[in-house]
């Protein structure tokens, strides 16, 4: 996950979202450290994400994407996160990098167009994250770690952790409601 964004050396912060707590909270690097984490959930209590008229969009994308990964029986997924601070030219209308490079490639286009602000940068890049600036923030988003299916071994872990963390949130539960607890986690989060 470290290896995902770039220019990295931008990055403020960097975050494996599950939408649980059971096991999600990294002890943070010192202030100063050259040492890059991943932070988790808990790690992310008393913040949110700040994308304007970005946020619908984000939500309905969370919502596209979680009911595909319930389709195929998928959990365990994260949404990776990060921001960095956009500088002070990148602020205000036509100044987002991704409108500064739809205009560079294509020609001037409208912010008022539907889905103007949520295009990927970068098609040809290694990665498959979204770009979205927020007033004060750039976010790059995109669910990583596709590949855990819901079978019989996944069902008994789910008991396990039923007894043991009662009345908490795991990342072992069904499909479905590991699906709708991430789009609950994305909507309670974003504004």
């Amino acid at each position: 996950m470290q290896s995902v964004f770039y220019p990295a050396g931008l990055i403020a912060e960097r975050y494996d979202i599950k939408g649980c707590e059971v096991s999600r909270w990294v002890e943070p690097a010192p202030e100063g450290s050259p040492l890059v984490l991943v932070l988790k959930d808990l790690n992310f209590q008393g913040k949110t994400i700040d994308l304007g008229p970005q946020r619908s969009w984000l939500l309905r994308q969370m919502e596209l994407d979680t009911a595909f990964l319930r389709d195929l029986n998928l959990l365990d997924y994260s949404l990776l996160m990060a921001s960095q601070h956009l500088q002070e030219d990148e602020r205000g209308p036509g100044g987002s990098l991704i409108f500064r490079t739809a205009r560079s490639v294509q020609g001037v286009q409208s912010l008022d167009e539907p889905g103007a602000q949520n295009l990927r940068l970068l098609p040809d890049g290694p990665n498959a994250l979204h770009i979205l600036d927020g007033p004060e923030q750039r976010y790059f988003l995109g669910l990583v770690d596709l590949a855990t299916v819901y079978g019989l071994r996944k069902r008994l872990e789910y008991l396990w952790k039923a007894l043991r963390y009662p009345n908490r949130a795991f990342s072992t539960v069904s499909p479905a409601l590991y699906a709708r607890r991430l789009c609950q986690w994305v909507e309670a989060h974003t504004e």
